[in-house]
This record gives C-alpha cells, structure tokens and sequence, in this order.
C-alpha cells in the first residue's frame, strides 16, 4: 500500500480561537481531546471524514506572518459560488478575510481566501476538479 495523507499537526499560539474558527468557518469538529506534554491537544475532522484526514491542533505555535503574495494555504471546496459569497462576507465581517471573492480559469474557479487566527491562510472555493462531486470533472 503506498502512503495516505491522514493528518496535518499544526503548532498555534491560541489553541481555542483556532478551534473556533475551523468549528464556525469550516464546519469541523472536535472528534478528541487529550492532555499531552502538559498540553491539551485537540483533533478536529469534517462530519463523515474522521477516519480519513484530521487536524491536529496544539498549542506552542506562533503567528504566521504570510507575504502577500504568499499563496500557501489549506482549500476546503463548497457547494456553490453563493456560499463562497456567505463566507466571504462572515469572514469580511469578522475581519479575517484576505482575498476577496475572484473567478479564475479551469481548474481554480471561483474562491476566497481568510487568515486563520494562527495565521495560516484558508481558501473556500467551488468549481475546481477536487473535493465531493468531482469525480466527474477532468484534471487539467
């Protein structure tokens, strides 16, 4: 069996403002919670994806400080341009959002970008050939 991508660990200064924001802007949960090195370390999965790909957060990080035109980031795909419009709009709302909603050619589509409160950069996008529903969408 060749490797699987099961999780990402990231180090963030505040452990419970990250969780929140994946919990409120992602829809993750938190699937488990433990005391490690005198820390609490938390696993977090979208509903349905828990065996499949997970966050691990922990405390002890510090702030990202992206370029602008640093473009790393984690993309989660949505349903439909209106709801990347929804995010964008929460996110402008509550000052996290970094890239307005933009439409660019096949395969990227139409997305938005937030900073996470750890300063990771977070992009919502719909139409790209990844994600559930795509099967059927060619790669480029």
């Amino acid at each position: 069996m060749p490797p699987t991508l099961t999780h990402l660990a990231l180090h963030v200064a505040d452990l419970d403002a990250c969780v929140a924001f994946y919990a409120d802007f992602c829809g993750m949960r938190v699937i488990h919670q433990r005391l490690g090195k005198g820390s609490r370390i938390v696993w977090m999965a979208e509903p349905g994806r828990e065996h499949a790909f997970i966050f691990v957060i922990m405390p002890g990080g510090q702030d990202r400080q992206l370029a602008a035109d640093d473009y790393s980031h984690f993309g989660f795909a949505v349903a439909s341009r209106e709801q990347v419009d929804r995010i964008a709009a929460k996110a402008q709302a509550a000052g996290c959002l970094i890239w307005a909603p933009r439409d660019e050619p096949y395969p990227v589509g139409y997305y938005c970008g937030l900073r996470d409160p750890a300063g990771n950069y977070v992009e919502f996008s719909y139409g790209q050939p990844l994600g559930p529903g795509s099967e059927a969408l060619p790669i480029p």
